[in-house]
């Protein structure tokens, strides 16, 4: 069943209502569109859009967690985030030496990946390239996961966004622990 992400319209749950009431709003005094559409997630809505994707809560799986991660990283070149996430999460989320490597090096379709995995990485490279998915990929991401899930990918890709943006501006050294990117595949 397709699940596609929109404002929630009123009446409102009690608990939407609560929580939407600590949004700002428009100069009409209506709650906009977007924050309407955070709803879909009373985690993200909570959350304000910035939440922590790291924790347990998360509707995505800690392998579908990372590849997000990972694949986000080295579309932005932040060596120093995909090298951390390499070596705390990668062993615990499953990913294969020849997964991880495809992350940074290989195209979506490569044989290492499941059907919904593929989708994943095309899914967000299509963000990281044209800030929106495109309409064959998205008709098929609307299939794979639900609201919640689609709405906890999209941020992840613009959180870890804002952390390479951050890493690769500052200039931070490699954590020594840290993975390094592949040289080939």
């Amino acid at each position: 069943m397709k699940q596609v992400l929109k404002p929630i319209e009123q009446p409102f749950s009690p608990e939407v209502e609560k929580i939407l009431a600590q949004y700002p709003r428009s100069s009409d005094g209506k709650i906009i569109k977007l924050f309407r559409v955070f709803a879909n997630s009373l985690r993200f809505l909570t959350n304000k859009g910035v939440v922590n994707l790291l924790d347990k809560d998360s509707p995505l799986s800690l392998k579908e967690r990372e590849i997000v991660i990972l694949r986000v990283t080295a579309n932005t070149n932040c060596e120093y985030e995909w090298g951390v996430h390499v070596s705390v999460f990668s062993q615990a989320a499953g990913l294969s030496k020849e997964q991880i490597i495809a992350t940074k090096l290989a195209s979506p379709d490569v044989d290492v990946w499941s059907e919904a995995e593929s989708l994943l990485i095309k899914s967000v490279d299509e963000l990281c390239h044209h800030a929106l998915i495109q309409n064959d990929t998205y008709a098929l991401f609307q299939e794979q996961w639900s609201l919640e899930q689609q709405l906890e990918i999209l941020s992840l890709c613009g959180n870890y966004h804002t952390v390479s943006f951050i890493a690769n501006t500052t200039r931070i050294s490699t954590e020594e622990m840290a993975a390094k990117f592949p040289s080939s595949f």
